[in-house]
């Protein structure tokens, strides 16, 4: 209690050190103008043109809803890329002065949810206070997202929390509003925006939700929260038809969620025929659009035309120069391009660059390049000038926290090179593959047969290795476990099932002898329970996530697990309820 007295408290003092230091003017122009410039300032973003947009909607920013939601939207995405202290700072500072404009255009003494008692007398809820709402809920769900990058203590999480949940309920008011009008005989274009608004703002909120494991949403539920990923699919579906200002914006979300979210978060099963449709038009409007050709260029990675991606993502790159954050994405995207062809010496030049240049992760930076550089020919190595074990020393000196806890990937990164402080260090084994299969890239290099074929043989070579060792180190039936696991994904991926589940089979059988890498057996688990599903056996498959899910926990990497197996358990519900209706 005390903490939420403390935060309430927070909030409060924030709200007197936001109060204006001018007074406000009003804004000459009316809300469809304002609207159609903050949509040509989106068309300006796409087109690479960044400076240009926010020259376009600085001039009215702190006096039109829209000119305000645009140009803190812009600032918020380049913080959220860069990390530079500097560039959230301003775009905090910013992003409160939004609010405040949106508050202006609100209902008089507007406060979460009592948009509710307008639904009966709607017409008391003028048109630019509607659209006032979805502005200001959008500047929220904006504020919550910097909140959380900015500090790093518990209050601020608690306080990004807060926010959430306030702009989450005032979507689900803007929807009732919405329901309750009915379809008007002749939408207004007005309406056609504020409906499009109220479909990005339900879409995203239920297709996040419905990710969350049943353990994180029961409590969610309990202040409110709830998701339903077919209901946050068709609400974003129907926001991408028309022309409105969050058209783009739904598309944008689809495409993150069927390329990234449901590969990294879920049992890869993204739709890519459904993202490569929505991409076609905007591939015509914008082809030289770095935001575009990221998309085009990552489409082509999880078709498995690996060439075809790096020449995507290298055009990307020269397509702008502005916005340096747009190439670490892409520099990211060939260093994993290049690892899956096992072109290492190009999979460590974008290593390199990533170290140099960017501020995401440092600790995940430099432990990748060292992994890399493990995995490359003595003397393409040697080339480098670089030393492998200070490199992987630096690792743990380069860990951050956020809310007073380390960043799971970071943590993993470290425990996994303390193997090099020891004066006789133990080389990890395989640590670019066992890292490419945290990051789901297994299922991607399945797309190339060619690939997967010469992954095994790398493993397998690893494994000879292992053998051969005439004493074995304290790691050993770790490394043992671990190459027996990335066998295992290869040989399923290549069809071989019954040898692939030997694989994981061996990996469970050695659970007690494990030492250090525990998060392989409840991994091994999910990935023997995806094999029985391929098999057809729902009912086998199920019993194994369900003892993965149960009677595990306090392993590397937990959270990444449970999100997959809540999204395999859900397809696997819905494949037994579509086979139900079918007989």
């Amino acid at each position: 209690m005390d903490v939420m007295e403390d935060t309430a408290r927070a909030e409060d003092e924030e709200h007197f050190e936001d109060a204006y230091d001018r007074i406000p003017t009003a804004c000459d122009m009316d809300l469809q103008s304002a609207i159609q410039e903050t949509q040509c300032a989106l068309s300006l973003v796409l087109n690479n043109k960044f400076s240009e947009a926010l020259d376009l909607l600085k001039p009215l920013w702190r006096d039109s809803m829209y000119h305000a939601l645009g140009y803190s939207s812009i600032l918020v995405m380049q913080a959220a890329m860069t990390f530079e202290q500097g560039d959230i700072q301003i775009a905090m500072a910013t992003i409160k002065e939004a609010l405040h404009t949106c508050q202006r255009f609100r209902k008089k003494n507007s406060v979460v949810g009592s948009l509710s008692s307008l639904i009966s007398r709607q017409s008391n809820l003028q048109e630019e206070e509607m659209h006032a709402e979805l502005c200001y809920a959008e500047c929220l769900l904006q504020k919550a997202t910097l909140t959380f990058v900015q500090d790093e203590n518990m209050i601020s999480f608690i306080k990004g929390g807060i926010k959430i949940r306030s702009s989450y309920q005032i979507y689900k008011d803007c929807h009732n509003v919405l329901n309750a009008s009915g379809e008007p005989k002749g939408k207004s274009d007005s309406h056609r925006q504020f409906e499009g608004g109220v479909k990005l703002g339900m879409g995203s909120f239920n297709l996040m939700l419905s990710l969350l494991p049943q353990r994180i949403l029961r409590l969610l539920e309990f202040i409110g929260f709830s998701g339903n990923r077919e209901f946050g699919l068709s609400q974003l579906r129907e926001g991408t038809s028309g022309s409105t200002l969050r058209s783009i914006l739904c598309t944008l979300t689809l495409l993150f969620y069927h390329t990234y979210v449901s590969l990294v978060l879920g049992s890869g099963e993204g739709n890519l025929a459904e993202a490569e449709a929505l991409l076609e038009p905007y591939i015509h409007k914008y082809p030289k659009g770095a935001i575009i050709q990221f998309y085009t260029a990552r489409i082509a990675a999880l078709r498995g035309h690996f060439e075809k991606a790096c020449s995507g993502y290298q055009d990307c790159v020269s397509s702008q120069q502005e916005w340096k954050q747009i190439h670490h994405l892409c520099y990211w995207e060939l260093m994993w391009t290049h690892s899956y062809q096992q072109d290492w010496p190009q999979a460590y030049r974008y290593a390199d660059l990533l170290c140099r240049e960017s501020r995401w992760s440092k600790a995940i930076y430099v432990y990748q390049k060292a992994a890399i550089l493990s995995m490359m020919s003595v003397e393409d190595a040697e080339k480098t000038g670089e030393d492998l074990v200070e490199l992987f020393r630096q690792v743990e000196g380069l860990k951050q926290r956020l809310a007073g806890k380390s960043i799971p990937l970071e943590k993993f990164a470290v425990r996994k090179s303390r193997r090099y402080k020891a004066s006789s260090p133990v080389p990890l084994v395989l640590p670019v593959l066992e890292m490419m299969y945290i990051w789901s890239g297994f299922t991607i290099v399945a797309k190339r047969a060619d690939c997967t074929e010469a992954l095994l043989v790398t493993i397998e070579a690893a494994e000879e290795r292992l053998a051969g060792e005439a004493q074995p180190s304290e790691f050993h039936v770790d490394d043992c476990c671990l190459v027996q696991m990335l066998k295992g994904l290869c040989l399923k991926h290549a069809g071989r099932l019954l040898q692939a589940e030997l694989c994981f089979t061996h990996v469970l059988s050695s659970e007690n002898r494990i030492r250090y890498d525990h998060y392989l057996v409840p991994f091994t688990l999910y990935e023997l329970a995806l094999l029985y599903r391929q098999q057809g056996d729902c009912t086998k498959a199920a019993a194994f996530m369900e003892n993965a899910k149960s009677n595990y926990k306090d392993y590397s990497m937990e959270s990444r697990l449970h999100f997959r197996i809540h999204s395999a358990l859900n397809n696997l519900e819905s494949s037994a309820d579509a086979s139900a209706s079918n007989v």
